[in-house]
């Protein structure tokens, strides 16, 4: 019997996909439970419609995230800290610190999250990526200074 799942079931598959369960398995186990349901056409084309929006979903979320990252490329985040010598920072610039003076700077909104970076604990300029999405990057420049 073929039965659309649900929810994911170990050892069987994940949600949304479409398996082949014998029919006791899927009566007295996967129905009840409200892990599956019968793969007919009603189903099947329900299932079809809503894989295509989540398709379309993605592709609106990678088109924006490409078009963040081509306005965030080449941008400069300008940062001062007291400092020691050796140009030693007391303390440290932070993925939290960055995210605020990019908002600030440039009037762009980012997650801490998605900044790839060590703390930063000298003075100098340094290259950040920022992960938009699984698939799209951008870099920026950080220059500490006094």
């Amino acid at each position: 019997m073929k039965v659309i799942l649900l929810q994911d079931v170990k050892g069987v598959g994940k949600k949304g996909e479409v398996i082949n369960a014998s029919d006791g398995y899927a009566r007295n186990f996967l129905f009840p439970k409200k892990l599956a349901q019968e793969a007919n056409d009603v189903n099947m084309h329900i299932l079809n419609k809503k894989n295509e929006a989540d398709r379309k979903k993605k592709l609106a979320e990678i088109e924006a995230a490409q078009k963040l990252a081509g306005e965030l490329r080449d941008k400069v985040v300008k940062l001062s800290a007291k400092a020691g010598e050796n140009g030693r920072l007391f303390g440290a610039i932070t993925s939290k610190d960055i995210a605020q003076e990019l908002n600030k700077q440039h009037n762009v909104d980012i997650d801490k999250k998605k900044l790839v970076m060590d703390t930063i604990k000298t003075m100098g300029t340094f290259d950040v990526e920022i992960k938009l999405y699984p698939e799209v990057s951008t870099k920026i420049k950080v220059v500490v200074s006094e």
